[in-house]
């Protein structure tokens, strides 16, 4: 197994605009093979975004437990770990820094991992994802959307991780490309064996790209299911 959730919670405090505290999440249990593709399918709300991002470090878990190959994990998230499970969001903008350029954005990851860099692989990998040597000038606010998460999946894909969490990764984008990403995210495990968490309320998209679900309601997985295409 290579990743597993036992009971996971996430709950809020009661605080100025909500006299009564709840959970977003309650006792989510999901696991996920290496190579696999597992969806979390819900409506707005549901959750989806709360367990994508207990699963990715962002935030800890008010109770339950999360386990890498076996082995609980503790919260902040530490050494290689940090590398190798990673989140793509619903929103590619917020992923980038507005000042800097889309190539300083891309090499960001291999200061802060260490990982060695050669220009001719670089140049491999951006073509990889449909971006190439005229992007890499633009900032943020001179890409696409489609642009944006091609250049989000890049930066993402260069660390190699063993689980991408793919929160809503195509739900902003136009049918082009979206179909585009979808492609690139299968050529990719096709290559590297990547696990991907799918997090979505489309339908198409998860038949598409999930071989099973969870479907996720009010916070509370009611049930899980093989996908059929």
């Amino acid at each position: 197994m290579l990743m597993e959730a036992r009971k996971l919670t996430k709950r809020y405090s009661a605080g100025r605009f909500c006299k009564a505290g709840g959970f977003t999440l309650h006792e989510a249990d999901i696991c996920l093979e290496a190579g696999e593709t597992a969806g979390i399918f819900g409506k707005s709300g549901s959750g989806k975004t709360t367990l994508a991002n207990l699963i990715a470090g962002i935030f800890p878990a008010t109770s339950g437990a999360l386990f890498w190959k076996g082995g609980m994990i503790r919260y902040p998230f530490r050494g290689t770990l940090r590398r190798t499970v990673q989140m793509v969001y619903q929103h590619p903008e917020e992923a980038f820094d507005p000042l800097w350029t889309l190539r300083q954005s891309l090499l960001e990851p291999y200061h802060v991992h260490k990982i060695p860099f050669r220009e001719e692989e670089f140049a491999a990998q951006l073509a990889q994802v449909g971006l190439y040597e005229e992007h890499l000038s633009r900032r943020p606010d001179a890409l696409s959307g489609g642009e944006l998460q091609r250049a989000a999946l890049a930066r993402v894909m260069v660390m190699r991780p063993e689980l991408m969490i793919l929160d809503e990764p195509v739900s902003m984008l136009d049918s082009i490309s979206q179909a585009q990403v979808l492609q690139i995210l299968r050529d990719y495990q096709r290559q590297y064996q990547t696990a991907y968490l799918f997090i979505t309320h489309n339908k198409d998209v998860m038949r598409y790209m999930c071989s099973r679900c969870y479907f996720l309601e009010n916070g509370i997985i009611v049930k899980e299911e093989e996908v059929q295409a």
